[in-house]
């Protein structure tokens, strides 16, 4: 049975999803955890062994078919061709920077679901810290890892709320596992507390459909920002090179 913190991750995964439905002139969900037909129950695949047996060898390269990816793939190309339900974290962060914040919490915000949007939704802001932390300011990474927790404790000095939806789909009594109240304790204090809380209160009201965001408005801050390898992501042996070349070729059997 799923932990009620899994619950929570699902519901905005969900969200995100319903969004990017919604949103005029949307463009392909390219999930590349979720690309069409690949992990569809009801498609017709044979049985590994058969397929085998009729010749056929394993997958170990990009998948043909999704788009293939440029030889040093950037963030951009992840976020245009491996990256689904991306409206979400892009009205996120355009809210930040319709706010006046600083770059550092509008990347932040950009980059707060990318391991929902890519790769997997549980624990998906240590995943998505993890994912970037080569890349960014210390700071960038830490608010993305603390606002998995954060969100589900109410700051009034800043005006964060509990979300209503989770009061309507947990329960008024819903509390989340002991993890959570004890990662809390540690981060409520941090010098980089305010970061993390930004991402909640520039998150939670990111979900409009009658807003279409393009991702070419975060280029520039992109580039200022975000220390793109010159390898490109997944090639550059850094810690979590692996994570990248997963999500660029999802299918690869070894």
């Amino acid at each position: 049975m799923a932990t009620l913190s899994e619950r929570a991750d699902a519901l905005e995964y969900e969200m995100s999803m319903e969004l990017e439905r919604r949103v005029a002139e949307r463009r392909p969900i390219r999930s590349a955890l979720y690309v069409s037909g690949i992990y569809d129950p009801a498609s017709e695949r044979h049985d590994l062994f058969e397929a085998l047996a009729d010749g056929k060898t394993f997958l170990m390269g990009p998948d043909p078919r999704i788009p293939a990816m440029p030889e040093k793939p950037t963030l951009m190309d992840f976020f245009r061709m491996r990256f689904g339900n991306i409206q979400h974290v892009m009205q996120s962060a355009r809210l930040a920077m319709k706010n006046g914040l600083d770059e550092k919490v509008v990347l932040a915000c950009l980059l707060h679901d990318i391991s929902v949007t890519g790769f997997i939704s549980g624990d998906h802001g240590y995943w998505g810290a993890m994912m970037v932390e080569p890349y960014v300011d210390e700071e960038v990474s830490w608010a993305i890892r603390a606002h998995q927790i954060l969100r589900f404790f109410p700051d009034p000095t800043v005006g964060y709320e509990y979300p209503e939806a989770y009061i309507k789909y947990f329960g008024p009594d819903f509390t989340p596992e002991p993890y959570v109240h004890e990662a809390y304790a540690r981060l409520k204090d941090h010098k980089y507390y305010m970061t993390g809380r930004l991402i909640c209160l520039n998150d939670y009201y990111a979900f409009d459909p009658d807003i279409k965001v393009d991702l070419e408005e975060f280029e520039d801050l992109i580039g200022r920002n975000f220390r793109q390898p010159a390898e490109g992501l997944g090639f550059d042996h850094s810690p979590v090179a692996h994570i990248w070349r997963t999500i660029s070729m999802p299918t690869r059997a070894l």
